[in-house]
């Protein structure tokens, strides 16, 4: 995703941004013991795991991380920077194609070297093993006992390399302690979500439709025109700077939203609720259907004018800012979302959609997709810190600083031995941090690594319960509130995931640890420039004139694919994508 030097998705929700309960990537809360997966293991080499005494002692080093995560570029600044300073005598300097573009993977995997530390793409991580960048590092890491923790998933992924002969390459990032089909979070990674305060306003209607949806956000619009301030309010507000990024294909604003129905796009497919695969240019599919609904709301006013211009930072300073009024990611709230405001009710919450059924991806047992590595040209002296490094970022204490920030500045142990979130605000509103911890703002100061190997659902052992705030007892007793009960009242349910497995409205698709086919050299450039084709034309089509002028730009868009040779694009991702979906079937058996 493509913002600088801002949050990541979970860092938004599991650290300060004070979400709903369960918001933007959590799982349940902890039943007060952890599981053995992910706490220390019987291995007896720590790596000296954060042990801030012994860094001045060792000598400077610079990581250079090549990292497809990271929205920014440079050296890590800020509080985070003193934290791995103080503690390993490192600095961290980001390599973002994000940032850089993505021309820079083929320049550094070209020169040999890609990096100190690689975060991958999961069909990186395959070609890069393959010629040669990665180093392995089986003899070592079940020294480490955090990262051994995680034997059996970081097993399964290596193992899922062809002709591999039990070798380590890599680590999985976002690995939790659950299971491969389990669901564990409260509200799923993209829903509606809707202004308690304005949609309560209205007298909390049933929501039929994408049409109702429509009726609903026009109605908050007329009521509400502007913000405290006087700026102006869009129920809508987009950007494009996301586009084609994460594998996909089209726009991030529309790719999405697919999921509403059940579906998820795969490439240039669109994978269905049945298991079968359809083109994206299907007009029977989900691209086509939310496509028109951005066209729809447009057509009523209701997207922002800026939307085709504008970049991620703008269209979130609008959310900071109150100018919008639908959300669509769970995160996206951390940007207005505060205790006062779940307190006074004017929290944005999930709004169901009747004709809608959500697809989800299951707990990330095995990982997200992406991969840690390490550089093969890393020198012994290194390497050996790399591996220290690596396991204290998996380590409780790491991933605290990673999902919860700061004792005593975003936390505190009450007296019960709990902890409370405090500064709550501390992302949205890039609080001073204090000088101890490096000054300068909070947000300034976050983790560009934007990755993590551990996700913040997991449970952190010497709390019983998660790394995720938004699943503490202490914030589920603090956001009990009058919003959360009337919102359970209305619909039956005590959290947004409990309503969707009521109604049958949840579609969870299994966790598994793959290894995809890489494009060719020919399949590359195809996919390239449908992607080009596909944005293009999906701004085009929002701001079209009329429905046969929406109709007209999606028969030509389709017409200029297939001049591309898009139909052997969808042949290639539906084998490839079948691969995954096989994986999943055997895990759901």
């Amino acid at each position: 995703m493509k913002s600088k030097k801002l949050i990541s998705l979970l860092c938004v929700a599991a650290m300060t941004a004070t979400m709903l309960t369960g918001c933007g990537g959590a799982s349940d809360s902890a039943s007060g013991t952890a599981s053995t997966s992910g706490s220390s293991s019987s291995a007896t080499n720590t790596g000296n795991s954060g042990d801030s005494s012994a860094a001045s002692d060792k000598e400077a080093m610079t990581f250079e991380i090549f990292d497809v995560a990271a929205n920014y570029q440079g050296i890590q600044t800020g509080w985070f920077a003193k934290v791995v300073k103080d503690r390993f005598n490192i600095e961290l300097n980001i390599i973002a194609p994000q940032v850089a573009g993505d021309a820079i993977y083929q320049t550094r995997a070209s020169s040999g070297n890609l990096g100190d530390i690689l975060i991958l793409e999961s069909g990186q991580f395959k070609e890069c093993v393959e010629a040669g960048l990665v180093k392995d590092i089986s003899s070592d890491i079940w020294n480490y006992s955090n990262l051994a923790g995680y034997k059996d998933q970081i097993d399964m992924l290596n193992n899922s390399l062809e002709g591999n002969d039990g070798k380590t390459y890599g680590i999985p990032t976002e690995m939790m302690n659950t299971s491969p089909t389990s669901y564990s979070q409260d509200v799923i990674y993209s829903s509606p979500l809707l202004r308690w305060d304005l949609y309560k306003e209205l007298g909390c209607p049933d929501i039929a439709d994408l049409d109702g949806l429509l009726d609903v956000l026009d109605q908050m619009m007329k009521n509400h025109p502007t913000n405290d301030a006087g700026d102006a309010c869009y129920p809508l507000s987009l950007w494009s700077d996301w586009d084609g990024g994460d594998g996909m294909l089209g726009i991030a604003n529309v790719v999405q939203l697919t999921t509403w129905y059940g579906e998820k796009i795969k490439g240039s497919t669109i994978l269905k609720p049945d298991g079968t695969f359809i083109p994206l240019t299907d007009k029977d599919g989900s691209y086509y259907k939310m496509l028109k609904f951005l066209y729809n709301a447009n057509q009523r006013g209701l997207v922002d004018p800026d939307s085709a211009t504008q970049d991620w930072n703008s269209a979130c300073a609008k959310m900071s800012a109150g100018q919008v009024y639908l959300m669509w990611y769970s995160w996206q709230v951390g940007f207005w979302n505060s205790t006062d405001r779940l307190k006074d009710g004017t929290a944005f919450i999930f709004t169901p959609v009747a004709d809608q059924t959500y697809y989800t991806d299951a707990d990330s047992y095995y990982g997200s997709g992406r991969v840690f590595a390490v550089g093969s040209q890393v020198d012994d002296a290194k390497y050996q810190r790399i591996m220290e490094f690596l396991d204290w970022y998996a380590s409780p204490e790491g991933l605290m600083f990673q999902h919860d920030g700061i004792e005593g500045f975003n936390y505190e142990k009450g007296s019960d031995g709990r902890l409370v979130q405090i500064n709550s605000n501390a992302l949205m509103d890039n609080l001073p941090v204090p000088e101890e911890w490096g000054g300068a703002g909070y947000n300034d100061g976050n983790n560009a690594i934007n990755q993590w190997i551990v996700s913040a659902n997991s449970v952190n052992p010497t709390t019983g319960e998660t790394y995720s705030v938004n699943y503490w007892s202490t914030y589920k007793e603090e956001t009990m509130t009058d919003m959360k009960k009337e919102w359970a009242e209305k619909f039956g349910a005590a959290e947004p995931v409990d309503y969707m497995k009521a109604n049958n409205k949840l579609v969870i698709s299994p966790n598994v640890s793959v290894s995809l086919p890489t494009d060719s050299a020919d399949i590359s450039v195809i996919r390239n420039q449908c992607n080009e084709t596909v944005c293009d034309y999906s701004w085009r089509m929002i701001y079209a004139s009329d429905d046969a002028a929406f109709d007209a730009l999606w028969d030509e868009m389709s017409n200029c694919l297939d001049g591309f040779g898009f139909q052997d694009l969808v042949k290639f991702d539906k084998e490839k994508h079948q691969i995954e979906l096989d994986a999943k079937n055997a895990v759901a058996k």
